[in-house]
This record gives structure tokens, sequence and C-alpha cells, in this order.
């Protein structure tokens, strides 16, 4: 009896209880993906029970991926309250203004000084998917492939201190060009997003070239692109409407 009771014990495995991480990933890259493409829009409450009954997760991975994306910049995690999608307000706006074109052009010139072969042909491949969303008219694939498109870039500048910034106000850039490149597309928002295609090849001719200083101004002059496109949407030219007294 004792020795059939010890080759019981012996046949019985341990529990695994670590959840699997394909399904955490797909529920972190769903959270970023829906931020991103305002699905949830700035401020609005993340519904934990709702992703654990979606993901068919337990709460503590749950709440560990949710700590995760608010260390990145997507959501705001504060005591006592529900979790919130990171807000848009006048003063992050200002914030991300200021510091954009600091951000970008450093990372891409740095692009221009340490990529890598592989790493171009990488960025090759995210801008032939940019210039076919742009072909097809594809609102949301556009902005999460210029998205896409930065932050290879980012990645190439090798610099670990950059990065999360750069990650950061990709963040708001991707959902204010959700905003402001609206649908359907006009033909004037058309020719600019035809010319910011054009930008980002030669943004990769330079930096394939190791030119970091055409590819900083490159870089420049492509965020003023968007820039502008976004300064009109939130401040449109008034109508004109005579008035009669």
């Amino acid at each position: 009896m004792t020795n059939k009771k010890a080759a019981m014990k012996a046949t019985v495995q341990p529990l695994n209880v670590e959840v699997p991480q394909d399904r955490k990933a797909v529920l972190a890259e769903a959270l970023r993906r829906r931020i991103l493409s305002m699905e949830l829009a700035p401020g609005a409450v993340v519904d934990e029970l709702a992703l654990c009954d979606e993901f068919g997760l337990s709460r503590p991975p749950v709440r560990e991926l949710l700590r995760q994306i608010a260390a990145e910049g997507y959501i705001e995690l504060e005591t006592n309250r529900a979790p919130r999608v990171a807000a848009m307000n006048h003063e992050s706006l200002h914030s991300f203004f200021v510091a954009a074109p600091l951000i970008y052009i450093a990372t891409t010139q740095l692009a221009a000084t340490y990529a890598s072969e592989a790493e171009i042909d990488v960025l090759k491949g995210i801008q032939a998917s940019f210039r076919r969303a742009i072909e097809e008219r594809d609102v949301e694939n556009r902005v999460l492939y210029n998205d896409a498109f930065h932050l290879e870039i980012g990645k190439m500048a090798h610099n670990e201190y950059l990065l999360p910034s750069l990650r950061r106000l990709l963040i708001d850039h991707t959902r204010l060009g959700k905003i402001f490149y609206r649908h359907p597309t006009t033909d004037d928002m058309q020719r600019d997003l035809e010319t910011a295609c054009v930008q980002h090849d030669q943004m990769i001719q330079a930096i394939e070239r190791r030119d970091p200083q055409a590819a900083g101004q490159l870089v420049r002059e492509h965020f003023e692109l968007s820039r502008r496109r976004m300064a009109e949407y939130a401040a449109p030219q008034g109508l004109d409407v005579p008035i009669q007294l």
C-alpha cells in the first residue's frame, strides 16, 4: 500500500498556474491599439472586469498589464479610482508641441548614425505598408503605420534615454492623427499625406547614406506638415457670413 501511494505521488505533476504569455500579449496589444485608434477615448474608464472576461484572464495578470501600459503612458492609475485612458488636455498638448521636434530630430539624426542595414530594411517594409494605406485612403492603418515608422526610427537610434520619451510622444501624435486626418479624406489632406509619404522615403535615403543633418531637417519639415494640419483642425477659419444691421 505504501509503495502504491508513493507511485501515485510520483506521477502527480504540479499545476502550472502561470498565465500563457500569448494571451497576456494579445491583451496588451489590443489595449494599445484601442487607445491609439481612439476606440477608447482619452479619459475613458478601462473596465478591468470586462477585460478579464474578454481575454480569459484573472485579475492579477490584468492588473499587472495595466501597470505596464500605465508606465508606457497609455493609461493613468490613481489610488481608489478606476484606471483611465491617458488624458489629452491643453497642458499636455502644449508639452507635446514643445517636445516633439526635439525628440523627432534627435532620434532621426542618431538613426542616421547608428542604424544597421537590417534595421533599414525593416523601416522600408513599414513604409511600404504606410504608402499602401495612403493609396487606399485607410485612415486607421495610415495613422498606425506612421506611428510604427517613427517608433522604428527611435529603435534605430539605439538610445535608451530617448526611446521612452519617443514612445510617450507617439501615443498622443497617433491619437491626434486619428482626429485631424478624419474620414473621408479631402483632396488637400490627401496631398499632405502624399507629401508625408515622400518625406518618409527621403528620410530613409538620408539614413541610408549616413547623413544626420539632412535626416534632421527632413523630419523637422515632416513634423511641421503635421503641426499645421493639427493647428487648422484646432482653430479652423471662421465662416464669412455677412452681417446685416
